[in-house]
């Protein structure tokens, strides 16, 4: 079988891994030279723990399986099993933690609740006065996304049934099972994957003019060497208002007896801190809804994440070093971990992860791969 898959990040990247696993031939189009979108623009955390129940969870829990596999083949994708540590500071916010820690599916989202000795054992890095404890998720982990297509793309090169075609729009569905570039070239195979990320107009929209997908922006920096190991993954208990695995009563009297401070909550933010292979900190992240989105960055979304960042070190962070914003494409129906259409015959379009997309991308082109029967 010959498979032409369109767009080179993350979730297309995998598409193009599992159709060469399986033996089949792969060409793979991407507009720009490389991925330069969400999934290069992200934590690169393969985030378990925050997921909603049933098939979300589920969807994570198969990707982290398949990351592990990859990343035994791949040792470039800086995979690492390094966990995460919701961080507390009051009563209210253990509470959401201890709730959290006593859900019938804790054993398999690998939670803990922790006390401060604990959690500094696990991150001696978390000196912050304020520490009350931690939820652990043993089952996160992280993989470094800057260059996690690239590590990929090469393996999949020396497969000998792998092409990568960049810098290439492709503009036209022609016929079934093929597609016209931007050079004219016109590209056949047995089954066409459209993972488009969050370009939704153009092609896209002539194909599927009534997608249930938005698009998402968020703004996060990164720092110089942090100069000591950062063990886990770090966020903070504003990630109890964000992933839906933490809603319940706990949560809305943490709610009510502490909103967020302004700049957080106009920002819909939360902290969450990542060690990078330099021992750079990757740190975020806002949500912005409402299109079209502003061309640049804000800073007091920045001033506060460093705030909250410095209250759990209990030191300064090193200088700040690049800031960006990026935008993903999300599911209207935020419950839905993807959209999945046939869009012609033949052709497949797969968008709208959210902020799913380095979590969930192995197990999403998997659930492709299967239900295409390649």
């Amino acid at each position: 079988m010959r498979v032409i898959v369109v767009g080179a990040g993350v979730v297309g990247t995998l598409h193009a891994w599992h159709a060469v696993q399986r033996g089949h031939e792969v060409v793979h189009i991407e507009r720009e030279a490389e991925a330069r979108g969400a999934s290069v623009r992200n934590f690169g955390l393969v985030w378990v723990g925050g997921r909603a129940g049933g098939e979300e969870l589920e969807t994570a829990l198969r990707a982290r399986e398949l990351w592990e596999g990859i990343a035994e083949r791949v040792p470039a994708l800086g995979f690492r099993p390094n966990g995460s540590l919701t961080v507390v500071t009051d009563e209210a916010e253990l509470a959401v933690a201890r709730a959290a820690a006593a859900r019938p599916d804790a054993a398999a989202r690998g939670f803990a609740l922790l006390g401060p000795a604990e959690a500094r054992a696990l991150n001696p890095a978390l000196r912050g006065e304020g520490v009350l404890g931690a939820l652990w998720c043993e089952r996160d982990a992280v993989v470094e996304p800057r260059t996690a297509q690239r590590a990929l793309r090469e393996a999949l090169s020396a497969s000998g049934r792998y092409a990568f075609l960049g810098g290439r729009e492709v503009r036209e569905v022609v016929g079934e099972r093929a597609v016209r570039d931007d050079r004219g070239e016109v590209h056949t195979g047995d089954a066409v994957v459209l993972c488009t990320g969050a370009w939704l107009g153009g092609l896209v929209r002539e194909l599927a003019p009534a997608l249930p997908v938005r698009r998402v922006r968020l703004q996060m920096m990164q720092t110089a060497p942090l100069g000591e190991p950062l063990p886990t993954s770090v966020a903070d208990a504003d990630s109890f208002r964000y992933y839906p695995a933490y809603g319940g009563a706990a949560l809305d009297a943490l709610a009510a007896a502490r909103p967020q401070p302004p700049v957080a909550a106009e920002h819909r933010m939360q902290l969450l801190m990542v060690q990078r292979a330099d021992g750079g900190l990757t740190i975020g992240d806002t949500h912005e809804y409402e299109a079209p989105f502003a061309f640049d960055v804000q800073e007091e979304p920045y001033e506060h994440l460093a705030r909250v960042a410095e209250s759990l070190l209990g030191r300064p962070l090193p200088p700040v070093r690049r800031r960006w914003a990026g935008v993903y494409a999300q599911c209207t129906d935020t419950a839905r971990v993807v959209h999945r259409e046939r869009v012609r015959d033949g052709v497949w379009l797969v968008t709208g992860p959210g902020g799913r997309g380095m979590t969930c991308s192995p197990a999403i082109a998997e659930a492709t791969a299967n239900e295409l029967g390649w």
